[in-house]
């Protein structure tokens, strides 16, 4: 796959619901890659968020292992496959990584399983090498163009041990060490990395415990940033009682940040309650749009990062913004308060078009929101600060909780990858790519 990159995106859920689909069919496969030592992940300091490279197919087999790839075809077929691959020996700044967990995160679900049809997949392959293939339609192949007939891999993050170390003196001291790595392909049994893409895991620290290290920590952290740098106080959140909403409530509690949980279910408010949150308002609530005024103006949450993406819930979001800044204000204007509310859309669990009824004057903003740039923007020293807090804090704050444990082949049968492509509460999954192998 020469020449071929996935930009590395982190807590962007990109994963589109199973749904009917015609037109063609999707197949997810894994297949034999080969990767030279001069096309290692392109990063250049401590404070870059790496890319995926893809070397060529020609380099000299050091170690074989299998690899979960992801396939989208023009013929209309999206195809997951467990194949073997292979690597070179690590350049003198690379460490191999034998990895022992990989969450699958939303940010995963788009690039691994895209608009494909998996409620009709096809099995086919060996117990070992097993294939999944699902339709894909036409307009999804369209909309996919760059990755056409583009075998990937996938995973955005993983854990695990360094099992063999390059000539230089830092990839030398990773040897042995269980570390946390950020750089993509981490469906995999083995990972060759750039040193300055791992995270030194502390002692006595298991690798499930530190896979999920990067993706949910950052981007809990990254939103209370973007909310001090933006000039807001207090924040709300949307599908609150997932890994990472459990994440931003402890950390807000832990820094005295005042945050409005919004959820669902009552389950999902009695869950954020038992953990400290004070204020949770669920949608299924006939007094919702009240609560959630009441809990605005008690926080002064003017800012919002919403994971649903679609429906009605951000305009709701920003005329109860409005309502409770109006409730300290005693001379009318007809274009609104002048505080700006911004409500930041940063996932895809409705896929359906947003929708904004006009009902918050004029001071107001609507965008989207990646990790990614947020990084980029404060800097090497400052991602590293966040880093050295989230390994200070992996088994408290920034805990990760998952629901099952799956090898390489489990993460494609059919009845497993209609749960995990749910994203329901409490139904994180994991991978162990070494897990009966």
């Amino acid at each position: 796959m020469a020449g071929g990159m996935e930009s590395f995106e982190a807590a962007v859920p990109r994963s589109f619901p199973p749904q009917a689909v015609h037109g063609g069919s999707f197949k997810l496969t894994v297949q034999v890659v080969r990767r030279s030592a001069t096309s290692a992940d392109q990063i250049t300091g401590p404070g870059t968020v790496p890319a995926v490279c893809y070397g060529p197919m020609n380099a000299s087999t050091h170690l074989s292992f299998l690899q979960l790839r992801s396939l989208a075809k023009k013929t209309g077929e999206m195809e997951l496959s467990l194949q073997s691959t292979s690597i070179p020996a690590p350049a003198p700044d690379e460490v191999i990584v034998r990895i022992e967990a990989a969450p699958i995160n939303p940010s995963d679900l788009g690039l691994l399983l895209a608009n494909a049809d998996w409620s009709h997949a096809r099995a086919s392959g060996t117990p070992q090498h097993p294939v999944l293939t699902a339709p894909l339609s036409a307009n999804a192949v369209q909309a996919m163009a760059a990755r056409i007939d583009i075998s990937m891999p996938v995973g955005n993050e993983g854990a695990g041990v360094v099992t063999e170390a390059g000539s230089s003196a830092a990839a030398q001291a990773l040897m042995g060490k269980t570390v946390a790595v950020l750089g993509g392909a981490m469906y995999a049994q083995y990972r060759c990395v750039k040193v300055n893409q791992c995270l030194v895991l502390p002692d006595g620290t298991r690798a499930a415990e530190g896979a999920s290290c990067f993706v949910n920590p950052l981007t809990a952290l990254g939103m209370i940033g973007t909310m001090r740098l933006e000039g807001h106080k207090a924040l709300a959140h949307t599908a609150a009682a997932s890994n990472l909403g459990q994440m931003l409530n402890r950390l807000c509690l832990e820094d005295g940040i005042g945050l409005v949980n919004i959820v669902r279910k009552k389950e999902q408010e009695d869950l954020l309650k038992a953990a400290g949150a004070t204020y949770v308002c669920r949608t299924d609530s006939p007094t919702f749009l009240k609560d959630l005024t009441d809990a605005l103006a008690a926080t002064g949450a003017t800012i919002a990062f919403d994971a649903i993406g679609g429906g009605p819930l951000a305009g709701q979001i920003l005329g109860c913004m409005e309502a409770a800044v109006n409730r300290g204000v005693s001379v009318y204007s007809r274009y609104g308060s002048t505080t700006h509310k911004q409500v930041y859309l940063y996932g895809s669990l409705d896929m359906s078009p947003a929708v904004l009824n006009r009902n918050y004057g004029m001071a107001w903003g609507v965008g989207g929101w990646l990790l990614t740039p947020y990084i980029e923007k404060i800097g090497p020293l400052a991602f590293q600060e966040l880093k050295e807090r989230v390994a200070r804090e992996l088994k408290t704050t920034f805990a990760s909780h998952y629901s099952q444990e799956i090898s390489l082949p489990e993460a494609l049968r059919p009845e497993v990858v209609a749960e995990y492509s749910k994203r329901a509460t409490g139904k994180k999954y994991l991978i162990n790519p070494n897990k009966d192998l």
